[in-house]
């Protein structure tokens, strides 16, 4: 089975736009016309899905997809823990309506209310909601709310910690994963999104949070940002900084994705990360959607890349299948009571 960790529903019907588009109105001028979501079918739910995610899980060769609301779209900066709550909720019940209809394609992680200046604990609910009610595996945790602006305190800050308690107790894993840029100098998917993750991995190093969660699990996509790149550094500056080595102090914890579009990359995630530590992945329809001109096949076609690498049937099993179902066990047992 091959599972793709990092999915979003990019292509979900215009009337989700059209209801945000008349929210923020809204919310700016409290005269515009107040925001109604006009109803989507299942019909109409189905052909975004069967002709966009479903299609290109099939053509290339995937089994399922953990999916989430588009992330681009969260946009916690925007409006208030209001706005941002009932935002939330449609988003991941759309997720739900998605998972009902395609149970064999598709199992969900959800959006969270995040706020600016608003505690990471009031998003505890909507978590437990999805998880426990709506059969969710994980969720997405915006570790800048601000949208570029880093107004918050970092992921190992003790404020974050009561989100942790619930996580571990839920047995549930994050993506730590950013939504849209308000600051001009960081385009979001090429310079906010890989700052984000880069950013996340060294707050890791520079703290202690897996001493205070040693079952604290989190997925940092997009290839890891800048990460493997420059291992090298991270090592080092964790040495400087009187931390254990890394393979102790961050990666029993953290993991990676295989969002990394053209082969060298992957060749070079896979060399340098362990391979316990790397998750399957193509975020397909989101950051990019073209054709490689060098390759004539799109860029976000990672499972290519991973098929030309030299691994063994049991590492090629762990990072298509395996390591996705140890480090979400919810998905694990969804599958179990399937039979698979």
């Amino acid at each position: 089975m091959i599972i793709d960790c990092h999915g979003h529903y990019t292509t979900a019907p215009q009337q989700l736009q059209d209801f945000r588009d008349a929210q923020i109105a809204h919310f700016k001028d409290p005269s515009a016309p107040p925001p109604n979501l006009a109803a989507i079918s299942d019909d109409q739910i189905r052909e975004s899905i069967e002709q966009n995610q479903l299609k290109a899980l099939r053509d290339r060769g995937a089994d399922m997809t953990i999916f989430s609301p588009k992330a681009s779209a969260m946009a916690h900066h925007i409006g208030d823990e209001a706005v941002s709550k009932r935002w939330t909720r449609i988003n991941n019940d759309l997720i739900h309506r998605v998972t009902t209809l395609f149970p064999d394609h598709f199992i969900g992680v959800c959006q969270l209310p995040q706020s600016v200046g608003v505690p990471v604990s009031n998003s505890i609910e909507e978590l437990e909601r999805c998880v426990l009610e709506l059969g969710f595996v994980g969720c997405n945790l915006n570790p800048d709310p601000s949208g570029g602006m880093w107004t918050g305190r970092p992921l190992t800050d003790r404020s974050w910690y009561p989100f942790f308690e619930k996580m571990v107790e839920l047995d549930v894993p994050a993506m730590i994963h950013v939504s849209g840029s308000c600051n001009d100098n960081f385009h979001a998917t090429g310079a906010h999104y890989i700052n984000a993750d880069t950013t996340a991995f060294m707050q890791f190093i520079q703290g202690d949070l897996f001493r205070d969660f040693p079952d604290l699990r989190l997925i940092i996509p997009h290839g890891g940002g800048a990460v493997p790149y420059h291992w090298g550094r991270y090592r080092g500056l964790a040495d400087m900084l009187s931390k254990p080595p890394l393979t102790e102090h961050v990666m029993r914890n953290v993991y990676f994705d295989t969002c990394v579009y053209h082969q060298a990359g992957i060749d070079l995630l896979f060399r340098v990360i362990d391979i316990d530590n790397i998750l399957f992945a193509s975020e397909m329809f989101g950051a990019v959607k073209g054709v490689d001109p060098e390759t004539g096949h799109t860029f976000d076609d990672t499972k290519r890349y991973v098929d030309a690498l030299d691994l063994s049937p049991a590492d090629r099993s762990k990072v298509f299948e395996g390591n996705a179902r140890r480090v979400y066990p919810r998905l694990d047992a969804a599958l179990k009571a399937r039979g698979l």
